[in-house]
Order: C-alpha cells, then structure tokens, then sequence
C-alpha cells in the first residue's frame, strides 16, 4: 500500500524485537518460514527513500493489539470504503463507568 501511495519515508514499527533485528539486518534470519519474508522486505525498500523500524514493547502497544484482532475477525471485500474510526481514550476502564441499578421496589 505504501508503494502505491507513493510514500516516500517509512517508519515501521512492531512489538517483536527478533522481528525488528532481523528486518534491519542486524541479526540473521535462521528460520526457514520468515528466511523469504526477509528477502522481500529487503527488495521492498529500494522503493522508499527511507526505511526505519522501531521497536514498541507490547506494553506500549496495546491499542495497536487491539485494532489488529479487530480487523482480523471483520470481513473485508478489499474494494469497500470503510470510514475512519474514532477512538476515545478514557482515563478508566469501559466497565468503570457502568451504572448501577438498585432492586425493584
């Protein structure tokens, strides 16, 4: 998608540092399943003038877990508009500011 957007400078950020490492070229890739996902992400970046990775802690990272389980339970035909969603941040839990209904009298 990035390609096709013609972006120039990407920031790639993951919550695996072994991932991170590996993608940079900092560390080898030793199993046999991700040895072509490194290659591609290696051809990919001659696209880009800039290709950067950051390592997130998971602990950081919890909006983007939640958003990512999200969108791979939801169906998506690939030629739908979807709107951008809103998402508030609360300073309490969802269940905090729950009402509480007393007995019927």
């Amino acid at each position: 998608m990035a390609v096709d957007l013609d972006v120039e400078e990407l920031l790639i950020m993951g919550d695996s540092d072994l991932i991170i490492q590996q993608a940079q070229g900092e560390w080898e890739t030793r199993d046999i399943k991700l040895i072509p996902y490194r290659k591609h992400v290696k051809g990919l970046r001659k696209w880009f003038k800039s290709v950067k990775f950051r390592y997130i802690p998971r602990f950081h990272n919890e909006l983007a877990d939640a958003l990512a389980t999200l969108a791979s339970i939801l169906p998506y035909s690939g030629n739908v508009h979807i709107d951008p969603l809103e998402i508030q941040i609360r300073e309490r839990h969802g269940y905090c500011n729950a009402v509480e209904i007393g007995p019927d009298t």
